[in-house]
């Protein structure tokens, strides 16, 4: 079982601009969101958040075909604001809403600081399978 973390959320919405945060497992469950957001419109962010990395990993070799790296971050860019999407341990990502004047710099730091702050609490191992007897 997971830890109350939806304080640590509530941090990142400190930087001004900030709206909304959740921590979603990779396979889509909703672990954690602020306090600004509802519980099924986090839990939709949630599903559609675990899609986004997938989709990122997945074009990764659109950068270098040699070598693309690890993934690090995904931004989504809208007429209203933004969407970060990092990841926040293992089988865990963080997303954050913003508007879209935000300084992005702040928004991505202080993200950056709490998973580094937080890795263990924030991580999650793969979910198993019902009836899979591990």
């Amino acid at each position: 079982m997971n830890p109350d973390l939806s304080w640590v959320l509530n941090d990142v919405l400190q930087v001004p601009g900030a709206q909304h945060a959740i921590l979603v497992s990779a396979d889509g469950l909703l672990l954690a969101s602020s306090d600004e957001i509802g519980r099924d419109d986090a839990e939709t962010v949630a599903a559609a958040m675990s899609s986004m990395q997938s989709l990122s990993r997945a074009v990764a070799p659109f950068v270098g075909r040699q070598s693309p790296g690890r993934w690090r971050q995904t931004l989504l860019e809208y007429e209203g604001g933004w969407i970060f999407l990092i990841a926040a341990g293992s089988g865990a990502y963080l997303a954050a809403a913003a508007v879209a004047d935000v300084d992005m710099e702040a928004m991505s730091f202080r993200m950056q600081q709490l998973v580094s702050a937080l890795g263990k609490a924030m991580s999650t191992p793969p979910r198993q399978s019902a009836g899979s007897g591990t």
